[in-house]
């Protein structure tokens, strides 16, 4: 018998939606000894789901919501956003960040990268970095481009420099460091604890920005696979509005999905490699078992490893002798 199948990813969401909040529940009030929670909501998938769960594990009154918008935001993301709070009963407070960002020059550092690319890049541009989107059909490596959109909708598209995307992203990434750093206030205020909203797909091949979005007290939703997040969505009635709509960071203001800005793959098919990938199985089962070729295959688990090396450093702890860290130690 097969070992993989289409649908090894397929939950009893009940049960899994049990497991969880009992999980929830013990991590906040008995082990970390907080009071409540704080989950920043984002509109998208991932974020409505923490918030159910947390709604059903803690209770409305023990939770506090956070709307965290910039001025580069989607305004869809803070409509949906109020919607899924109304779902599960709790009223967001709204940050603004886009004083803080300012402050850090955060846009003014991001567009001088861009400008060097496009010298006539302006504020009335719209912006974003993308990846190959033709993984399946070739051997690429995930090296970036940046996309330019004038106010008549013009576009342009042109790869980048290791300098140019390094400070791209380093600017960008004020972004999700500065609503950190909101999400640990009203934390400390509250005596709560954070709840991420991270999942599998995000946490282990890197897609986070370290001691941004990766910081958190718990982690409810790290274990589950994008596709299985979905799952839950449907069982705990996440509004079909936010279930519907395609993933996206929504970092950039030309708009972004989560596919072409890093894991290059739709994630009904990306999480079914991945899951073979992790669990070694061989590429011909895998073939036998989808729509895929087997060359089609291999270059997706080459483009897994190749993201899990590149981001290792993302998940390594702060080194120190007389840690756990003995491989790092100096000899």
């Amino acid at each position: 018998m097969t070992r993989f199948h289409r649908d090894v990813l397929k939950l009893d969401p009940e049960l899994e939606t049990d497991r969880i909040v009992r999980h929830l529940r013990h991590s906040v009030l008995e082990v970390l000894r907080r009071e409540g929670g704080v989950v920043g909501v984002s509109g998208g998938i991932d974020s409505a789901v923490v918030l159910a769960l947390a709604a059903r594990a803690l209770g409305p009154d023990r939770l506090t919501t956070l709307l965290l918008p910039e001025m580069e935001s989607s305004p869809e993301s803070a409509r949906l956003g109020r919607e899924v709070c109304r779902q599960f009963g709790v009223k967001p407070i709204v940050e603004d960040v886009t004083g803080p960002l300012l402050g850090f020059n955060c846009y003014g550092r991001r567009d001088e990268a861009v400008r060097d690319v496009f010298p006539e890049y302006d504020s009335t541009y719209g912006m974003k970095i993308t990846l190959p989107d033709d993984l399946l059909e070739r051997e690429t490596l995930n090296v970036f481009s940046v996309t330019v959109v004038s106010p008549e909708g013009d576009r342009q598209k042109h790869r980048l420099r290791p300098a140019q995307l390094r400070q791209i992203v380093a600017a960008s990434n004020f972004k999700q460091r500065t609503r950190a750093a909101m999400l640990y206030y009203h934390s400390e205020l509250r005596n709560y604890a954070v709840l991420g909203t991270p999942p599998k797909n995000e946490q282990d091949m890197g897609f986070f920005v370290k001691f941004g979005d990766s910081a958190m007290d718990v982690k409810p939703i790290a274990h589950l696979y994008k596709t299985q997040v979905y799952q839950l969505a449907e069982y705990l009635e996440v509004p079909e509005g936010i279930r519907s709509r395609t993933p996206t960071s929504d970092t950039y203001s030309a708009g972004s999905t989560q596919e072409e800005f890093f894991f290059r793959l739709p994630f009904d098919i990306l999480d079914l490699l991945w899951y073979a990938a992790e669990n070694d199985i061989p590429v011909a089962e895998v073939a036998r078992e989808t729509d895929l070729d087997e060359d089609q295959i291999q270059r997706a688990f080459n483009d897994f490893a190749r993201k899990k090396r590149a981001t290792e450093f993302l998940r390594t702890p702060p080194l120190g002798l007389g840690n756990s860290n003995a491989d790092h130690q100096e000899p």
